[in-house]
């Protein structure tokens, strides 16, 4: 019987949510930077920014932490914040000859003003299964989702440099 409370505890303590999981707070609009290389045809067909955002905060809470979004951009001495920017997006190929995609995000962790680390992520995809039967945009999503991944794993032990992905 003992044994069985051992083993019960130490099943909760591994699967439980951390209680001082750390609020990052960050757009929730990945904003495009000022010298990208995006496509118009990307940036007005493609919501990757709102994507990417998604992702990170769908992924944050199993590595610890919640993302708080902003409708604007939030100042670096707001707490911890994570200043993300999309800087790079290509969509070559189609459904047919396959697809050549991919996305590029970087990005800064501050704390009450202080820079923690900086990173850069990307990633590419030909459209994974069944990419015949998937349009451009759809296949950019793949990329920013796995990107959100990369980027929420990062925020639970920031590393000042970091190239995430595909680089």
């Amino acid at each position: 019987m003992r044994h069985l409370k051992c083993t019960a505890v130490a099943v909760l303590l591994c699967c439980a949510t951390p209680v001082l999981a750390a609020d990052i707070h960050m757009q929730d609009v990945v904003p495009y930077g000022e010298a990208t290389y995006v496509a118009d045809n990307i940036k007005a067909e493609c919501p990757i920014g709102t994507q990417l955002a998604i992702a990170v905060g769908h992924n944050a809470p199993e590595h610890g932490n919640r993302i708080v979004f902003s409708a604007t951009p939030v100042a670096p001495d707001a707490g911890r914040v994570l200043q993300l920017e999309l800087v790079e997006a290509q969509s070559a190929g189609n459904a047919f000859a396959g697809h050549y995609k991919s996305a590029t995000a970087r990005g800064v962790l501050y704390q009450d003003g202080q820079k923690i680390a900086s990173v850069t992520a990307r990633r590419t995809s030909r459209g994974g299964a069944f990419a015949g039967f998937k349009g451009s945009c759809s296949v950019l999503e793949r990329t920013v989702n796995a990107m959100g991944e990369d980027l929420a794993q990062w925020l639970a032990n920031p590393v000042d440099g970091a190239r995430l992905g595909d680089l």
